[in-house]
């Protein structure tokens, strides 16, 4: 998304609304970045950047106390008359009365915290953060397959979610079926689930399954950042599948590059174990030991060794 609605800021953050101006549907905010005014306070607003949130922090407040009145209602006076989308006041001080009157002269929306300045800044950095960061929404099942973030994927039918049933039976968690929200926060990927449909999970032949009352809270999980990709795919009779592991493939999402595992699927194959053993060998493979590179090296190193001895015995 390219902006955040502040009302939907408001609705997120856990802020005592001092002041809630008339147009507060209709504000947008289009950066995670924060400003402390303490320059503007002084009068100096020629690097200003004014559509950022605004937070008055104790060095910001004790400044404007020590003003005269009518000093502190010109200086604010004047911030409030740039486009500012809302005014933060962090450890609950005081709201000047000034600022209360001419919030309302100017439409400002002032909000009250009780945190430090710094954690209120990270706090609304990381919510922001997440609110802006690009979006790609995907059909599959995401899992917490014991500290693995998996994503299964695969055409409609194949056994994904009979796949996350099975494996939250092993002690896996959900995080999502059906559809899943992807955010990339940085150089990661964070998966979750709409709100509508979170911890529900659609057995073909059962119905609908609310896994968290079924299996309690510590089958599912709210998010997960995405480590690999599982794509489960009918079984084709003829075609040749990677048997070896030497082949690494991998899928781009968001412009992130992860690891991705084809498994076809036929009656017989428990494809919960083998997801699972895929996510343990992927942590193995980012760890550094790669079990078909090792197998790999000692078989090239028995032929090695093999050749050396015919040679040995040839020139004998």
């Amino acid at each position: 998304m390219d902006y955040v609605l502040l009302k939907d800021l408001i609705g997120e953050m856990n802020l005592e609304v001092v002041y809630l101006s008339d147009d507060v549907n209709k504000v947008k905010i289009f950066t995670t970045e924060i400003s402390r005014p303490g320059l503007q306070m002084a009068g100096y607003y020629e690097k200003f950047v004014p559509d950022r949130v605004q937070i008055l922090g104790s060095a910001e407040w004790h400044f404007l106390r020590d003003m005269e009145a009518e000093k502190r209602y010109a200086t604010l006076d004047k911030f409030l008359s740039y486009p500012v989308p809302v005014i933060v006041v962090a450890r609950n001080h005081q709201v000047f009365p000034e600022l209360l009157e001419l919030a309302r002269k100017h439409g400002k929306t002032i909000l009250r915290g009780n945190k430090s300045t710094s954690k209120l800044i990270n706090d609304l950095v990381i919510n922001l953060g997440l609110s802006l960061a690009p979006t790609e929404t995907v059909h599959g099942v995401m899992m917490d397959v014991f500290g693995i973030g998996v994503l299964i994927t695969g055409k409609s039918g194949v056994g994904k979610s009979e796949t996350a049933l099975d494996l939250i039976t092993r002690g896996c968690r959900l995080v999502a079926d059906d559809m899943v929200e992807i955010k990339r926060v940085e150089d990661t990927l964070r998966g979750t689930c709409p709100e509508l449909i979170r911890y529900f999970l659609e057995i073909r032949g059962v119905g609908i399954l609310d896994i968290e009352r079924l299996y309690g809270v510590g089958a599912v999980k709210q998010f997960d950042y995405i480590d690999m990709v599982v794509e489960l795919e009918a079984w084709e009779k003829g075609k040749e599948y990677d048997r070896m592991g030497l082949e690494e493939e991998s899928v781009e999402i968001l412009g992130i590059s992860l690891p991705k595992v084809t498994i076809p699927v036929k009656p017989g194959r428990n494809i919960a174990m083998i997801v699972e053993v895929a996510a343990k060998n992927n942590r193995q493979k980012r760890l550094g030991y790669n079990a078909a590179e090792e197998l790999d090296k000692r078989v090239r190193h028995s032929i090695e060794e093999r050749r050396k001895a015919f040679d040995n015995r040839s020139e004998l």
